[in-house]
């Protein structure tokens, strides 16, 4: 398999390792406490699959938005981002 395309760096395959721990964490999950669907404050009916969606889609708006007004480094996109995905997890 050509992987030649790709840059894999560490930084690469750590992002897409944790984003398959991540999904592999949520099917456990799902598989040992079910749960219902739950309307939040986006009047949106939502499961935790869909909660993990927005906040990686929300992550990925806010660290361009941080590299375009601050520029590297990201740690601080970053906090904002884990910031978000709670409040995701949260109240969506």
């Amino acid at each position: 398999m050509d992987l030649s395309w790709m840059a894999w760096t560490s930084g690469t395959a750590t992002f897409f390792i944790c984003i398959f721990v991540a999904l592999m964490g949520m099917i456990v999950w799902a598989i040992k406490w079910p749960q219902a669907p739950r309307v939040g404050i986006l009047r949106i009916e939502t499961t935790p699959g869909d909660r993990l969606f927005l906040s990686l889609l929300g992550s990925a708006f806010i660290s361009l938005a941080w590299l375009a007004i601050f520029g590297a480094p990201i740690y601080g996109g970053m906090i904002v981002c884990f910031i978000y995905a709670l409040a995701v997890f949260r109240w969506v």
